[in-house]
């Protein structure tokens, strides 16, 4: 992730970012692919998920903001 910042490479890496409507999810951080460079995220890359896998991602962001919750 560092080497793709610094060398402004906009390398496609999965990253934990704040996701704003990305997947339907909003005000969260979560693990997607992201296109890193100079800035950082440069783009948030929605990949095209299937029912079974949307499903798994909603689930994975309900996991997360319940243990949010707990802390």
């Amino acid at each position: 992730m560092a080497t793709a910042m610094l060398q402004n490479r906009h390398e496609v890496i999965s990253s934990c970012v704040y996701l704003n409507g990305e997947y339907g999810i909003k005000d969260l951080y979560l693990g997607v692919p992201a296109k890193l460079g100079k800035h950082g995220v440069e783009e948030i890359i929605e990949l095209k998920l299937d029912t079974e896998e949307k499903a798994a991602l909603e689930r994975s962001a309900a996991s997360v903001r319940a243990n949010l919750a707990k802390i």
